[in-house]
């Protein structure tokens, strides 16, 4: 139960984490949160910092899903008698968790999909990168940066089905869909925190991504 608990508590003070605040505090002098969207992610630091800002805060929130589930991973090394699998899982909710409500932060963080990018190319990367490249073809196609997070994250769950090879932690006699809720999780919260894009996307109105608006 301790490395359970362990897991938890460090993921979600890992996800708690709000790197784009930090960012846009040290590089512009005000709290991303305040501007644009209110969101403390990659997309509003594009477009209330710019791109340098955006690229640290990207790179920074991925590496966060990376090192929870790491640490998960290693964790299920030294103990005995745990469930690898599901010290992974916890991890990364944890972390995604962390991430949308962060203590550090009043718990109001991001929304999560550059966090859940890196859990599940930690989980299983060839799942993660057909979710990423799933996700940059519709960014590409539509210039929606939500459309592409939302229809990520339900792919996810799809694969996940489908998809018994290249798991990091999968224990003999175990098939991928043992990652099958927690999958299913990871996606409705990704869904839960785009709640409001998905209302502009079925009114037509969602924002497009635009690169003109950039500080840099």
């Amino acid at each position: 139960m301790f490395s359970y608990l362990l897991v938890l508590i460090v993921a979600y003070l890992l996800g708690s984490i709000s790197f784009s605040v930090i960012f846009s505090k040290k590089m512009a002098g005000f709290d991303v949160r305040e501007k644009g969207s209110g969101n403390a992610g990659s997309t509003n630091m594009l477009r209330s910092v710019g791109k340098k800002a955006a690229l640290y805060t990207l790179i920074c929130d991925v590496l966060k899903g990376v090192v929870a589930v790491l640490f998960a991973i290693i964790v299920g090394k030294i103990a005995k008698n745990v469930d690898r699998e599901l010290l992974v899982q916890i991890a990364g909710i944890a972390v995604v968790i962390g991430h949308t409500f962060p203590i550090f932060f009043g718990f109001k963080g991001g929304k999560g999909v550059a966090t859940s990018l890196g859990v599940l190319l930690i989980t299983n990367w060839q799942i993660g990168l057909i979710c990423l490249v799933f996700a940059l073809v519709l960014m590409a196609i539509t210039r929606m940066v939500s459309l592409g997070s939302c229809g990520a994250a339900v792919l996810f769950p799809v694969l996940t089905l489908f998809t018994n090879n290249h798991y990091t932690v999968l224990t003999a006699g175990k098939t991928g869909r043992v990652y099958l809720v927690y999958s299913i999780i990871l996606a409705l919260i990704v869904l839960y925190n785009h709640r409001s894009n998905i209302k502009r996307l079925l009114n037509g109105t969602e924002n497009k991504l635009s690169f003109k608006d950039t500080n840099d």
